[in-house]
């Protein structure tokens, strides 16, 4: 089950016209499909489960935080990784708690400490100096590091390689023992590990290879310590293909070569096998939505540039760190092509998000148009700006739809402000 199909001329999202669903909800809008959501999580967890069982994925709720599509992986077994407490309450409103959640923020105030120990979810710490303000607080039931192995890779640019020398993300190797160390001797007695391998990546060797860097630093902190792993989780990074040219991830291959590395170090080192975790998100939602957008002004100047409601503010990972989407207009497909720019509505020249790109050359006023592959990092990053407000999001079903997420609205844009007295008159 793709997201989208063309049939003749016409994009359907599921059984659902574009057409019709943008006369329905307006536009911009998200448009999710569930079918797809669930296929790409129940293909990911077969191949790891079936070459190690004890196996369990959990949901990086930052990419697509909206309560239905959540639902829809806890209905299917995952966990949730939450950022942020706020991550954590939004897992409780579905139904996830306990061990069931993995806190994972970074540079935590007292404050998130304070709220994540009354959770009571698992305690993931992003470096060791977090530590003595945790149990200033508490002792956690069970207690994680994130561990920065030292090399990290992403396929959507620089600013998302979240491990290796560059990245914010977790504790250096040669602190790993003493960060445990400390733990042990504070009388924690339960223990993971966690790492964040990279971003969006699509080769399956690459995966072994840093699970092996892992499990060589954490196999070494478990025998000197004489302490058990109940669980290794090795972060996301399953990819998707953004571009034609791309070959999907081959998901069995990475999971036979992951499944083959972490029993190999599990046997070196002595190990007691641990419970094997994944925390992905791009790969379960990345390519089950679409934004739907309409044509609103075609500009002749020193280029053609295609004006259109889908701004950076609706979808900015373009502007963000020049991420590509592909785009289709629906009605025009196959027509002849010429070269030109597509923008959005911003006060921002970072809006003008697809320079020099091949677009039919018959786009006309009013035409709609699909950003693909917007599921994941889409609707999540969206901000106001220039009162350019919020898309609406929807849940296709079959030939069900349904509203999962009203457009923001003006009372939307100033609830929450206040005027002074003496600036009303």
């Amino acid at each position: 089950m793709n997201t989208f199909t063309v049939r003749g001329k016409e994009i359907y999202i599921g059984d659902h016209k574009v057409q019709d669903l943008a006369e329905k909800y307006g536009t911009p809008t998200y448009v999710y499909n569930e079918d797809r959501i669930r296929e790409n999580f129940r293909r990911a967890y077969k191949a790891f489960s079936s070459h190690y069982p004890d196996f369990k994925f959990f949901y990086a709720v930052k990419a697509c935080n909206n309560p239905a599509i959540v639902s829809i992986l806890k209905q299917e077994g995952a966990g949730i990784d939450a950022a942020s407490v706020n991550e954590i309450k939004l897992a409780k409103q579905v139904g996830l708690g306990g061990e069931n959640v993995m806190f994972s923020g970074n540079f935590l105030s007292d404050d998130d400490i304070r709220q994540g120990l009354e959770s009571g979810v698992i305690f993931n710490l992003d470096d060791i100096s977090i530590l003595p303000r945790v149990l200033k607080y508490s002792k956690p039931d069970i207690l994680s590091f994130r561990v920065n192995p030292g090399y990290g890779k992403s396929n959507v640019g620089e600013f998302v390689t979240n491990a290796g020398p560059k990245a914010k993300f977790g504790i250096h190797p040669d602190k790993v023992t003493e960060a445990y160390r400390l733990a042990k001797e504070a009388g924690i007695r339960r223990f993971g590990v966690h790492m964040m391998p990279g971003s969006c990546l699509l080769e399956p060797e690459y995966f072994a290879f840093v699970t092996n860097l892992l499990m060589e630093i954490i196999g070494k902190t478990a025998r000197e310590l004489k302490i058990e792993f109940e669980f290794i989780d090795i972060g996301g990074g399953l990819g998707i293909p953004y571009r034609s040219s791309e070959q999907p991830l081959d998901l069995d291959k990475t999971a036979e070569l992951v499944a083959k590395t972490f029993k190999d170090a599990v046997i070196k080192y002595g190990m007691t096998p641990p419970r094997l975790m994944m925390e992905p998100a791009r790969y379960f939602v990345g390519d089950a939505a679409v934004v739907i957008g309409k044509v609103h002004s075609i500009k002749h100047s020193y280029s053609k540039i295609i004006g259109t409601d889908i701004g950076m503010n609706i979808l900015v990972r373009p502007a963000m760190y020049g991420s590509y989407h592909n785009i289709l207009f629906d009605k025009r497909i196959d027509d002849e092509t010429e070269v030109c720019g597509l923008c959005g509505q911003l006060c921002e020249n970072t809006d003008f998000w697809a320079k020099e790109r091949e677009f039919p050359k018959t786009i006309q006023e009013g035409d709609l148009m699909i950003a693909t592959e917007a599921g994941a990092y889409g609707f999540g990053m969206s901000y106001q700006y220039n009162g350019r407000l919020r898309a609406a999001e929807v849940l296709v079903n079959g030939k069900e739809s349904y509203l999962i997420r009203s457009r923001e609205t003006f009372d939307d844009m100033i609830r929450n402000t206040s005027v002074p007295e003496y600036l009303r008159n």
